[in-house]
């Protein structure tokens, strides 16, 4: 507060002023002006806009001009397509034969019914199959019947094997279940019997290609065994060609009764000689040197002791004096060859037995196709799936024209 210095107050009259001053109570403050409310004027009304027309023109060429073109060219220019079905799997014979008793000689064959069903699949598929489906039953003429109507579906009788083999694709769908080995053909045809006839010729070439693969595995299997059984054979027939020939050589066939004949004359003539010296000493006892029966005698004991030498000779070893082979010599090599006889033949026995056994086993181990679903006859045509195709093609229409639209609009608010 500001005074004049012109105006004099009294000291007690300013004394209690300040006072009144001091002790009355601080003024209300003024309350606050609101501020002035803004009415913004009315929105004017939307507008289409040419990006809006052009939202609509790409989901009309997107979405619904393919959608009924598909819907047209499916009820008004697609062929009916029957389906025949036919479902095997690739069954394995395992039953006990006679050479389980000989000890197991038999070994399992390598491979299995999944391996063959395996095989089985991509055989279906592959381009060996289309062509002798095809040179049995004329896939082109089949499935390009319809082509003049049908272009998409209908095949070009014009196109190689490999469009053939990419149709086949198509046309012929497989359902395979690797654990159970279990197999479903679903073939398609524009008419039941054609495609019946081409699924029971499916399955037909199916079963051939299993059989050959049953015999080539049987074949492994037994090959061995065979080159060791005649391997045998020929073993055996030479040890038994070298006995007969060193028996006719030797003009003998049994070298042991041989010998006891031999030892018989060689203790004929030692008891001859025997007897032969003690008539010997008998008459030099009795006569006059110089008899004629004494020289007889003497003679005839040693004609007897030169005949016992050669007798033993023949035992001994390298020949006698008549050039005879001895006993010892012909003994050996006989003995050898018996040897060599008896072991061919236990080879033979044994590689016989596993042969037997080997075979055995392979046809035990033989494969085969089995049909738990013969080939059927459609009475109703079930592809193509119209509302399917043409609930896919409105699907897939819409979901590249929603995306197209969010990137137009993203690319549009970068800006």
């Amino acid at each position: 507060m500001q005074t004049n210095p012109d105006v004099s107050y009294p000291e007690t009259a300013i004394k209690g002023r300040r006072h009144t001053m001091q002790d009355a109570p601080p003024k209300p403050a003024a309350p606050a002006t609101p501020p002035p409310v803004v009415i913004r004027p009315l929105a004017k009304k939307a507008k289409a806009r040419r990006r809006h027309w052009g939202i609509v023109l790409t989901f009309i060429v997107l979405v619904l001009a393919p959608t009924l073109v598909t819907a047209w060219y499916l009820y008004d220019r697609a062929q009916d397509q029957f389906a025949s079905t036919v479902a095997f799997t690739v069954r394995s014979e395992d039953v006990s034969s006679a050479t389980d008793l000989l000890g197991g000689l038999g070994s399992s064959l390598g491979g299995s019914g999944g391996g063959d069903a395996d095989i089985l699949y991509e055989f279906i598929r592959s381009q060996s199959m289309v062509g002798s489906v095809d040179q049995q039953l004329d896939l082109r003429s089949i499935y390009s019947n319809t082509v003049d109507i049908d272009p998409i579906f209908g095949f070009d009788p014009d196109g190689t094997i490999e469009d053939l083999t990419a149709y086949w694709q198509r046309m012929v769908r497989i359902a395979y279940d690797a654990n159970s080995g279990l197999m479903e053909l679903r073939v398609l045809a524009f008419d039941p019997d054609e495609a019946r006839l081409v699924a029971e010729t499916i399955f037909a070439e199916g079963t051939q290609m299993i059989n050959a693969l049953s015999a080539i595995a049987r074949e492994d299997a037994t090959r061995y065994a065979r080159d060791d059984l005649d391997l045998a054979i020929a073993r055996l027939k030479e040890a038994r060609e070298a006995l007969t020939a060193f028996r006719i050589a030797n003009e003998i066939v049994d070298p042991t009764a041989d010998i006891q004949g031999q030892m018989g004359l060689l203790n004929t003539l030692q008891a001859q000689q025997a007897e032969a010296l003690i008539e010997y000493d008998l008459l030099l006892s009795s006569t006059r040197e110089g008899d004629q029966r004494l020289e007889q005698a003497e003679r005839r004991v040693e004609v007897i002791e030169v005949r016992i030498r050669d007798e033993r000779r023949k035992f001994g070893v390298g020949s006698s004096n008549d050039g005879t082979t001895s006993y010892a010599t012909t003994i050996a090599g006989f003995e050898r060859l018996t040897i060599e006889r008896e072991i061919a033949e236990q080879t033979y026995a044994a590689t016989l037995i596993a042969f037997d056994s080997a075979r055995a086993e392979a046809n035990r181990q033989s494969r085969y196709l089995a049909a738990y679903i013969q080939p059927t006859r459609a009475e109703r045509a079930e592809f193509p799936n119209k509302p399917l195709l043409i609930a896919l093609v409105a699907l897939f229409g819409f979901l590249t024209w929603a995306i197209l639209t969010l990137v137009y609009y993203a690319l549009r608010d970068r800006r």
